[in-house]
C-alpha cells in the first residue's frame, strides 16, 4: 500500500545527511511538509533542492541541537504556523569515541549526552503538545542495537541510546490511550559517516545504503500504524518488544 501523508507536517532532525536526509525525502515524497532540522546549511539546501525537484515541500531550520532554547522556539514556531505536528523523527545523534570508558574525556561524554539524550528530551517536551493535537501523531526515535549489546568501548553511545529508548517507552506508556503512537527505530549497521567513524576498517559496500533503511522506517509515520512503545528493527523489517531482565 502506498503511504499517503498529504497535508501532514513532519519534523526530521539530523536531516542534512545520512538516514535523516533520506527519511526527509521519503516523507516529502509521500506528501508531508517536512521541517528539516540540522546544523549544516549546505546539506539542508541540497535536501530542499531534491524535495522541490520531486514536487514536495520543506521548511529548513538550521539549528544546533545543543541550543536548547532554539529547540523550544522550534515548537513555538510550528504551533504558530501550522497549529499542530503530525510526525516527529528524532534522528540527530553523535557517536563520541570508541574507547575504554576510563579513557573517555569529560567533554566528549557530555557532548554525547547533550546531543543524543538531553536534546531529544527537550525536543519531545517542545513538540509533545503539538503531536497531541494531531489526529494521528507519530513519533519515531532513532536508536541502536548498542543500547542492548553494551559492546566493549562503546559505553557513551550505548548509554545514550539506552536512555533514549527508556524515555521513548515511558512516553509511549503515558500516551497509549491517545491517537499518538511512539516507537524507537534501530536502523542496524548502515553506510553512513557515523558508521565509518565507528568501524573504519569495514567495507561500506557490504552495508545497506541509508536510502534503503529510510524506506523501511518511514512507514512508522503512517496514520494506520497501531504499534506503540516498541523497537522497529529495520534490518529485519519487524517490531520487537521489550522484556524484563531474567
Amino acid at each position: 500500500m502506498t503511504l499517503d501523508l498529504t497535508g501532514r507536517v513532519a519534523v526530521v532532525t539530523g536531516a542534512s545527511r545520512g538516514i535523516g536526509y533520506f527519511i526527509a525525502r521519503e516523507l516529502a515524497a509521500a506528501g508531508a511538509h517536512v521541517i528539516a532540522v540540522a546544523r549544516t546549511v549546505g546539506g539542508l539546501e541540497e535536501l530542499d533542492d531534491q524535495i522541490k525537484a520531486a514536487g514536495g515541500q520543506a521548511t529548513l531550520v538550521p539549528l544546533d541541537l545543543a541550543d536548547m532554547a532554539g529547540i523550544d522556539r522550534l515548537g513555538g514556531a510550528i504551533h504558530e504556523r501550522w497549529g499542530k505536528l503530525d510526525i516527529l523523527v528524532a534522528n540527530a545523534g553523535v557517536l563520541g569515541v570508541i574507547s575504554p570508558i576510563g579513557h573517555v574525556e569529560a567533554k566528549t561524554f557530555e557532548k554525547v549526552m547533550t546531543i543524543n539524550v538531553t536534546s531529544t528530551w527537550r525536543l519531545i517536551r517542545s513538540v509533545d503538545p503539538l503531536l497531541r493535537l494531531s489526529d494521528a501523531g507519530r513519533a519515531i526515535i532513532l536508536s541502536s542495537n548498542a543500547a542492548h549489546s553494551a559492546r566493549a568501548f562503546w559505553a557513551p553511545y550505548a548509554a545514550s541510546k539506552a536512555a533514549v529508548e527508556t524515555m521513548m517507552r515511558s512516553w509511549a506508556h503515558e500516551t497509549q490511550s491517545l491517537p499518538l503512537r511512539v516507537n524507537a527505530a534501530d536502523p542496524g549497521a548502515t553506510r553512513t559517516a557515523m558508521r565509518a567513524q565507528a568501524v573504519p576498517g569495514e567495507d561500506p559496500e557490504t552495508l545497506p545504503h541509508p536510502s534503503e533503511i529510510a524506506k523501511r522506517i518511514v512507514p512508522l509515520a503512517s496514520p494506520e500504524l497501531k504499534e506503540t512503545g516498541l523497537i522497529f528493527q529495520a534490518k529485519h523489517n519487524r517490531f520487537v518488544a521489550y522484556r524484563q531482565p531474567e
